[in-house]
């Protein structure tokens, strides 16, 4: 089997390779990859470094809004892996162009691609963001979406699009939604590398609003594992929730990201929440675990010890990206 990857080189689609290329997945094994990847600032060539020297790996240096490229580079994969996409709330709040541009934009350029070249199978990886809030319960694939930050709006947008193309021309396309991942080559803007990188270079961090907010967290291992299993045996036009099962508010993992690095709460500075901060997510992953097998494999105390001691050790990997985003 030939995979393209889109976003390869980034924290979720470049564990997804390295994993593929380790042969993690018994039904991908021995797959090539195709690695096409614009290299914007979270994309890092450094996160392929361990299966670098793979003779099934290829890597291209280019953007998915590229119609021209992906004619090149498309035809012949049996399936596309569309982790592409810039996904930073915050950013998303000082300027939301590069966000439609690239998820919206970027997403109906390769899935005319994929069109164009009857690829077998197109997985579109999006985030439970697109639901909007919840109170209580969990949200089902069939809920509506109701985002509320340009960038949900816009992978909720990219979500519609992929749909379409399935509705209106057959292509075999799989939507999945997962919650909030965490794991080794996080880009340290985000919240458990940046309390972690902060908190072990005796630095303070910044916790939004009054900490309540909760998040259900999912180790990148398991979230890829559900997507392998999505690529191989995932439904045409069908959408899959994958989750962790852990959910915390924003307090509670401060106090457990403190206590791992040894650090106490007066490193905690409070500051003003989020615009439109989202209170609760919480998927309900019952769906792909009857139909595909899944389930969460890492628990989250192990996981979180293991990220922990990664950026210890590190250190050469994170720091000059902290120091070029001024973070």
């Amino acid at each position: 089997m030939k995979l393209l990857v889109t976003g390869g080189a980034g924290f979720i689609g470049s564990n997804f390779v390295r994993r593929s290329l380790q042969d993690a997945y018994p039904k991908l094994a021995g797959a090539e990859v195709i690695v096409l990847d614009a290299l914007t600032y979270s994309g890092n060539r450094a996160n392929l470094d361990p299966v670098a020297d793979s003779d099934r790996l290829e890597f291209v240096h280019g953007d998915i809004c590229d119609a021209e490229l992906l004619d090149r580079i498309v035809p012949g994969v049996d399936a596309i892996v569309h982790f592409a996409a810039e996904s930073h709330v915050d950013r998303s709040l000082q300027d939301a162009s590069v966000f439609v541009d690239t998820n919206v934009g970027g997403t109906q350029r390769l899935l005319d691609a994929a069109l164009r070249h009857s690829i077998p199978k197109f997985v579109h990886v999006s985030t439970d963001e697109v639901y909007g809030s919840i109170t209580a319960g969990s949200w089902s694939e069939d809920h509506i979406l109701e985002p509320n930050s340009p960038y949900s709006a816009s992978k909720a947008s990219s979500d519609l699009i992929a749909r379409s193309y399935h509705r209106t021309h057959g292509l075999n396309v799989s939507i999945t939604r997962c919650s909030n991942n965490y794991g080794p080559y996080h880009f340290p803007e985000k919240v458990i590398p940046l309390f972690v990188t902060n908190l072990i270079d005796d630095l303070h961090v910044p916790l939004y609003g009054t900490g309540d907010n909760v998040r259900d967290w999912l180790h990148v291992d398991d979230h890829c594992r559900g997507i392998s299993l999505v690529v191989t045996d995932g439904g045409a036009g069908e959408v899959y929730n994958i989750g962790g099962g852990t959910e915390l508010s924003n307090l509670e993992l401060t106090d457990l990201l403190l206590e791992a690095t040894g650090r106490d709460w007066s490193y905690v500075d409070r500051v003003a929440d989020r615009k439109g901060h989202d209170l609760r997510y919480s998927v309900d992953i019952s769906k792909i675990s009857a139909e595909l097998g899944y389930e969460p494999q890492v628990p989250f105390e192990e996981g979180l010890a293991q990220v922990v001691q990664w950026y210890r050790d590190n250190r050469a990997w994170w720091e000059p990206l902290k120091a070029k985003a001024a973070l």
